[in-house]
C-alpha cells in the first residue's frame, strides 16, 4: 500500500532516489497512463490504447508495453530499452498533491526507490533544492496541466463516438497464442466520416492532432510482438 507524505527538507533532508530503472523498483508493469501532450513522444515508442478507469464510468488513455499483466518488454535487467520514458514512470516515487489551488509534491514513502546511500540527492545540505528536484518539480506541473486536458480529449472522442473496443490476436513464432483484450482504439472508419464541422470542431479543441498521434501509435504493436518473440525465441 503507497505511503503517501508531503515533501518537506525537515524530515526527508538526507533522502535519495535510485533513477535506474529495473523489476526491483516496480518496472515490471505491461502499461502507463499518458496524456495528450506527450503523446507525440510516446507515439515513437509505444502503442496507445484506452482502457475504462478503475471506477467504469469513463476512459484513459495508457501506453503498452507488454500483453499480460506484469509484463514489460521493454525493461532487460536495469535497461529500459526505449528513446522515451513516460512521465508518468520517470516520475516515480513523487506524485501531486492538491491542497485547494495550491500543488504540492508528495512522496511514496514506501517507494523502493527511496535510498538514504544511493542516487539523486532531492535536498541540499542546507535544506535548498536539487536541480534533480527542480526537474522533478517541472515534471510534475506538466503531468498536471496534461492530465488536466485529458477530459476534454475523452469527451471529444465519446461525443463523436470515436471509440471502439478491440481485440488482438497474437500467435508467437513458437506457435504460442496471446490475446489482448479489454482495450479501446479509435475507430478509423468513424473517424473518415465526419464532416467538415466535426473535424473543425475536432482541430479547434485541439484534438485532431492527439487522435492522428494515436492511430500513428499503432504502428508500434508490430514492434512489441517482435520483443515477444525474441523474449520466446
Amino acid at each position: 500500500m503507497a505511503n503517501h507524505a508531503l515533501l518537506n527538507n525537515i524530515d526527508h533532508q538526507d533522502l535519495r532516489v535510485i533513477t535506474r530503472r529495473g523489476a526491483e523498483f516496480g518496472d515490471s508493469q505491461m502499461l502507463a497512463v499518458t496524456f495528450p501532450a506527450e503523446f507525440r513522444d510516446v507515439q515513437a515508442c509505444y502503442p496507445i490504447v484506452f482502457r475504462k478507469t478503475t471506477d467504469g464510468l469513463g476512459f484513459e488513455p495508457v501506453a503498452l508495453f507488454g500483453f499480460e499483466e506484469g509484463e514489460n518488454l521493454f525493461l532487460h535487467g536495469d535497461q529500459w530499452q526505449a528513446m522515451v520514458l513516460p512521465m508518468m514512470v520517470e516520475r516515480q516515487p513523487f506524485l501531486i498533491g492538491v491542497n485547494g489551488d495550491e500543488l504540492m509534491v508528495n512522496i511514496d514513502l514506501d517507494s523502493p526507490r527511496l535510498s538514504r546511500t544511493e542516487g539523486e540527492a532531492v535536498f541540499k545540505a542546507h535544506g535548498g533544492h536539487t536541480a534533480f528536484l527542480e526537474q522533478t518539480n517541472a515534471m510534475l506541473a506538466a503531468i498536471h496541466q496534461g492530465l488536466q486536458q485529458t477530459p476534454a480529449f475523452l469527451s471529444a472522442l465519446l461525443h463523436y463516438e470515436l471509440l471502439e473496443s478491440f481485440v488482438l490476436d497474437v500467435e508467437l513464432d513458437d506457435g504460442s497464442q496471446n490475446r489482448l483484450v479489454g482495450f479501446y482504439t479509435i475507430n478509423e472508419d468513424r473517424l473518415a466520416a465526419l464532416d467538415g464541422t466535426a473535424l473543425a470542431a475536432l482541430h479547434q479543441g485541439g484534438h485532431l492532432q492527439a487522435i492522428y498521434m494515436v492511430l500513428a501509435s499503432l504502428s508500434n504493436l508490430r514492434s512489441l510482438i517482435d520483443r515477444k518473440n525474441a523474449r520466446h525465441g
